[in-house]
C-alpha cells in the first residue's frame, strides 16, 4: 500500500492503538516512522512480526501524520482490513 492511500482507508493512529488493533487481527499492514525511537515502537515491530503483518519503515514521523490528516506526528499507523 501506498502512503498517498492513508487519506482513504480506515486507520488506527499512534503506536499503543496500532499494537491493540494488531492483538486483535484487525490491520492488514503498518507504516511504522523511520525517525521514531526503538523503544516507542518495539511492541508495534513485535506484534507485526508475531502476526505476519507487513510493515514499512520508509516515512517520517511527520509525513505519517500528514498523511493520516492529523496535524501531529505520528509514530505508528495501521490499515484496517
Amino acid at each position: 500500500m501506498e502512503l498517498q492511500n492513508l487519506e482513504n482507508v480506515e486507520k488506527t493512529i499512534g503506536a499503543k492503538q496500532t499494537a491493540k488493533a494488531l492483538a486483535k487481527g484487525e490491520l492488514l499492514t503498518v507504516f511504522v516512522a523511520s525517525d521514531c525511537d526503538d523503544t516507542v515502537i518495539k511492541d508495534v515491530l513485535d506484534l507485526c512480526q508475531k502476526y505476519d503483518v507487513p510493515y514499512n519503515r520508509d516515512y517520517s514521523m511527520e509525513l505519517l501524520g500528514r498523511h493520516s490528516r492529523i496535524k501531529v506526528k505520528a509514530a505508528a499507523v495501521g490499515v484496517r482490513k
